[in-house]
């Protein structure tokens, strides 16, 4: 199953959520309808100020009057109850890592344990080709667990236990974080979400009958029905949750053992995940969560969070000793206790670990076969072009990048450790700052050419601070070396930090970058893509939580949108119409017999940087397998020959960020 197939999955998932709940409502609304029947019946009954000419009333179960006002209240509860947690989670996973008791770790943070945890997340990121999350800290919590939450890549976090980064080794935790990343890049953690607020609609129809219940009449004599539909509401709403947590179980079981073998696929070390199982297995907080509120997210943590169900049915993890043999088959089935001083050598084999992490290796001294952040050689030296095989230059198979969108190999995990390292340190001291981040954006974004730079510089000053622009200029020197395949992750380590902009401070940071873009009055795609990815990233953050709805599942509505995209895609690496051409029909032919429309190149003059984006925008609305097959038809375009340029790759990278399709790094094979 590739991405995409997952990400369909998800939607599936989705639209059976929402089918459970209507029903969900629907007996709801016919429970409390006939209970309140049979209340304001009975006291019809027994109160003679309802007798009709000496008689009591007939019985009768049809009361349209009752029936509405039942739905009504119903759903006014259920409605006001879920849009009232769907909009404090409304700031994507940092809403849910406060819920619990989480705190932001800053990038500059130096504790060691601290510090391990964010290289982990870092490198995974890098790995996988998505912005790196905001990390949050269980400072209170003992247990071994995490989760990860967020509508999105854009607002995704990733929240760990005190017991965790203390107790776990390296490997372990990124036996761990692999787990949360595959919940991450499948769309579970928006499905989570989304089953939290609407789960506690129904709760809150228990809260409204506890009010009911405690109600009393002034008047002794007066019968008051509302205590006993106060204690039926108490009860459905009890049941409802009861019927919410064992939705949510389900979903949770089934998610488990997929994101336990992507993450073992991810490290290919199945004893870090499995050791760290083990160590919750052991332990005597095991993996507990002690917040009031792990109940209503315990379908999201790494493990049971919160006390063992009575029946199965109600758990939202299987059991930990069948995760442990679905990954470790060799596994004794034995959890032996830590003792005092075991936990205390763990603690310190866990911190020992950072050592090497904490050195930055000389620029060139990376690993034989992955190029230095700067573009200079690394012996070997490798070809200019990157693809699959060896020689002169890499084939691209066949629709070989949209089959690595969402699926991070251990090779990218690797590739990504020794990038991260490979930083010099006034980058990564800059990444990890607000300021210094958006400044890094900044040189990022600055030209080659003397004068457009001169030029750029005095706009940024003027947008700015002269004092900003100094500290770009500053940068740049170490920026404009920086090989392409370095830039998105030099973003993606940026966007975390840059959260804690202020609201203002962002608004001028994002006028501030299209001024850049726009200033040589030339369109460098890879340029305005970069900036673009920026901007979708952030503004959940500051304006928002984006929440992309499918519109298009037919390819033939965006045909327009592909031809635009393809005939800039075409012109980037030839000059020459007859290539040109060659190029666009490459990618074109097959998008043409999937859309069953025509897909033509466009002259330039109808394919200016504002019809991209405007197709951007549109080709981010389709379904899963639209995007695929866009993808692939890019691949194809720039690949036409057959080989792909570091500057096409990283193009092809920035496009599918934009789709919501995260593509890994494309590295050498040796």
């Amino acid at each position: 199953m590739d991405f995409f197939e997952r990400q369909e999955q998800a939607h599936r998932h989705t639209k059976l959520l929402i089918l459970y709940f209507v029903l969900a409502v629907a007996s709801l609304i016919a429970a409390v309808y006939f209970v309140s029947v049979l209340i304001f019946t009975g006291v019809s009954l027994h109160d003679p100020r309802y007798y009709v000419s000496g008689e009591p009333p007939p019985l009768s179960l049809w009361h349209p009057k009752l029936l509405l006002a039942v739905a009504a209240g119903t759903l006014a509860v259920l409605g006001i109850g879920s849009g009232f947690k769907t909009i404090e989670l409304s700031q994507g996973g940092s809403a849910v890592a406060t819920m619990l008791g989480g705190r932001l770790i800053p990038g500059t943070a130096t504790d060691p344990n601290e510090r391990k945890l964010l290289n982990v997340v870092e490198e995974m990121a890098i790995a996988a080709g998505i912005p790196v999350p905001q990390v949050y800290l269980m400072d209170k919590e003992n247990g071994i667990n995490a989760f990860a939450a967020g509508h999105s890549t854009s607002d995704a976090v990733i929240s760990v236990t005190r017991g965790a980064i203390k107790l776990l080794t390296r490997d372990e935790l990124q036996g761990v974080i692999g787990h949360e990343f595959s919940h991450i890049l499948n769309g579970d953690m928006r499905l989570n979400v989304r089953l939290m607020g609407l789960i506690f609609g129904i709760v809150c129809l228990a809260v409204i009958g506890r009010i009911l219940l405690q109600t009393r009449s002034s008047d002794s004599k007066d019968k008051n029905p509302l205590p006993i539909l106060g204690l039926a509401l108490l009860l459905f709403g009890w049941l409802g949750a009861w019927f919410g947590r064992l939705i949510q179980a389900s979903v949770s079981r089934q998610r488990e053992f997929l994101a336990d073998a992507s993450s073992v696929q991810f490290t290919r070390n199945p004893a870090g995940l499995s050791g760290a199982l083990q160590k919750i297995g052991r332990y005597s907080f095991g993996s507990h969560i002690d917040s009031p509120q792990a109940e209503q997210a315990s379908h999201m943590f790494f493990g049971n969070g919160v006390s063992e169900p009575f029946f199965g049915l109600m758990a939202t993890h299987p059991p930990i000793a069948d995760r442990i043999k679905a990954i470790d088959p060799a596994w004794d089935g034995k959890f032996p206790a830590l003792a005092k001083d075991q936990l205390e050598t763990v603690e310190r084999a866990a911190i020992s670990q950072l050592g090497h992490e904490s050195a930055t290796p000389p620029l060139l001294d990376v690993l034989a076969g992955i190029p230095a952040i700067t573009g200079q050689p690394t012996p070997p030296p490798l070809p200019s072009r990157w693809g699959e095989g060896r020689g002169e230059g890499f084939v691209v198979p066949q629709h070989s990048v949209a089959a690595r969108v969402g699926s991070p190999t251990t090779a990218h995990l690797r590739y990504a450790e020794q990038l991260r390292n490979a930083i010099p340190d006034r980058l990564r001291a800059a990444a990890r700052d607000s300021l210094g981040a958006s400044t890094l954006i900044y040189s990022l974004l600055l030209s080659d050419a003397e004068p457009v730079r001169r030029k750029q510089l005095n706009e940024l000053a003027a947008a700015t601070s002269p004092a900003v622009a100094q500290e770009a200029l500053r940068l740049w020197p170490q920026v404009a070396p920086v090989a392409n395949h370095a830039k998105l992750p030099l973003v993606d380590l940026a966007l975390p930090a840059m959260r804690n902009l202020s609201p203002a401070q962002y608004q001028q940071f994002s006028r501030a970058i299209q001024q850049l873009i726009a200033s040589d009055n030339q369109i460098d795609l890879f340029e305005y893509v970069l900036q673009k990815i920026v901007l979708r990233h952030l503004d959940p953050h500051f304006n928002g939580a984006r929440k992309p709805i499918i519109q298009y599942y037919a390819l033939k509505a965006l045909a327009p949108d592909c031809s635009i995209l393809l005939s800039v895609l075409a012109r980037l690496a030839d000059d020459d119409p007859k290539k040109i051409e060659a190029a666009f029909q490459q990618g074109a032919q097959p998008l043409s017999y999937a859309a069953q429309a025509e897909i033509t190149l466009l002259p330039p003059d109808q394919s200016d940087l504002s019809r991209v984006d405007a197709a951007l925008n549109r080709l981010a609305l389709a379904a899963p397998q639209i995007k695929k097959n866009v993808i692939n038809a890019c691949a194809q375009t720039v690949a036409a020959d057959g080989l792909i340029l570091e500057t096409e790759a990283e193009l092809l990278r920035a496009i599918a960020d934009t789709l919501d399709c995260p593509l890994p790094p494309f590295i050498p094979v040796q």
